[in-house]
């Protein structure tokens, strides 16, 4: 199981904070600062004044285990593990080295080059810091050219650019109104249009790529540098925590269905073509696969335009996902731009799948069978004929099932607060009794009591 389970953990959840924006920074002395060691402020008394100054932050990024950092001035903030709680601290208790603002920070994730991966950036000056496990790495700091040849100092921003959204692994840098796209495997430094203004701080999170500008923020895509409709928006109505304001206020209303740790049985969960891995629950969406960039609960029409109510089952197939609920079932296209409703859909279940109900569904890798799963019996349904073929239905060692995955590691089933685990379709079918149940809380969402 130790590999599922490191594919599938979360992270802590995502909670964004302001600070000051980089054209506004306060000089810095090393009076100004908390002492080493020093506790901080209350986090109410902190929230309260990053909510209410108006200002923006320097730099902002994910931490070595995954975590959100957020620097202002002298202090960094980030994220609780377990719970949506800001916490502070000076910079020097981390990185001694650095003292007083840092221009822009950039983690660089590189599994294939463990000199570089899971390292942290942090930008001054002309100068760059690099650490690895919270330590300086050897013969840094460095000046900023050295290390990345072609990068002007004095940076406002950057942020890593993954290859499936940038075509390559690049690193984005922003200074005033121009954009430095560096190759990472090449080293080259290419200039490319930005029209956006001046980043304060810039950050990935779940495939998406932000630039942000004081309290404000606007959403943009990398290789064309464009802003999506709708921006900017206010960071106090969606990130930062600011009490009785926009969409973190909203949030309380979700209760235990928004808490990946409470229990709450899941309605259904799939994986799909390009390894995203999605659970429902009451309305709302979670993503198992991308702990990395932070954990967040979101409603289904986030990233599903249009759909509304519980999915009572999900499975991927041919770069679509169908989300079923009750007798109907919508498909929409996944791609680099999020999920598309396909024309015509919602429609009949039976009409498209050659099934009346699901309780439960999954196809596996590289497969067209579709395993559709009604009380204690499941359906295999031939995805390649039109009208589908569906084959007599065979019996499971479980009366009953709230949703269904498959992944290279097997079976999935989820009933309750728990997950059955199974090496493929032939053991589950053959299985006289259900494999041991396992906690959905502790091992897919690495919870703790």
């Amino acid at each position: 199981m130790g590999g599922v389970t490191a594919a599938l953990c979360l992270a802590a959840l995502l909670v964004l904070v302001g600070g000051r924006p980089l054209t506004q920074h306060k000089p810095y002395t090393p009076g100004d600062g908390r002492p080493h060691g020093a506790e901080p402020p209350g986090n109410d008394t902190a929230l309260a004044q990053i909510c209410g100054d108006g200002g923006g932050f320097d730099a902002a990024t994910l931490s070595e285990n995954g975590t959100m950092l957020f620097f202002r001035g002298g202090d960094v903030w980030e994220t609780s593990r377990e719970r949506p709680q800001l916490r502070s601290r000076p910079l020097a208790e981390s990185w001694p080295e650095l003292e007083g603002p840092v221009d822009a920070a950039l983690r660089i994730h590189r599994r294939d080059h463990p000199e570089e991966h899971q390292s942290l950036y942090l930008f001054q000056g002309e100068k760059v810091w690099s650490y690895a496990g919270g330590q300086l790495r050897p013969n840094f700091p460095r000046l900023i050219g050295d290390e990345f040849p072609g990068v002007p100092g004095d940076l406002d921003a950057a942020v890593e650019c993954h290859p499936e959204e940038c075509g390559g692994e690049t690193v984005l840098f922003f200074k005033g109104d121009r954009l430095f796209s560096f190759d990472l495997e090449l080293r080259r430094t290419k200039e490319r249009p930005w029209g956006v203004g001046p980043c304060d701080a810039a950050l990935r999170w779940l495939e998406r790529y932000y630039c942000l500008q004081g309290t404000q923020f606007y959403r943009f895509k990398p290789l064309e540098g464009a802003v999506l409709p709708g921006y900017p928006r206010d960071l106090r109505d969606y990130f930062i925590p600011c009490p009785g304001r926009g969409h973190r206020h909203v949030n309380t209303s979700w209760g235990d269905a928004g808490d990946r740790c409470s229990g709450q049985p899941f309605q259904a969960i799939t994986s799909d073509d390009s390894g995203r891995i999605y659970a429902f629950r009451g309305g709302l969406s979670f993503r198992l696969d991308s702990w990395r960039d932070g954990w967040h609960a979101w409603p289904q029409g986030h990233s599903w335009p249009g759909l509304q109510g519980d999915v009572d089952a999900a499975f991927s197939w041919d770069k679509r996902m169908y989300l079923i609920q009750g007798s109907q079932v919508s498909i929409y296209l996944s791609g680099r731009g999020g999920h598309q409703l396909v024309e015509g859909y919602p429609r009949a279940l039976q009409e498209e799948l050659g099934v009346p109900k699901a309780d439960a569904a999954f196809t596996c890798p590289g497969s067209a069978e579709l395993y559709v799963i009604t009380g204690n019996r499941v359906w295999r349904v031939d995805l390649t004929q039109s009208p589908r073929r569906v084959d007599r239905p065979q019996p499971l060692p479980h009366d009953g099932v709230d949703g269904a995955m498959c992944t290279a590691e097997g079976v999935y089933l989820l009933r309750g607060d728990s997950y059955h685990h199974y090496r493929d379709v032939a053991e589950l079918l053959a299985a006289p009794l259900p494999a041991a149940p396992r906690s959905i809380a502790a091992d897919l969402f690495r919870c703790t009591q």
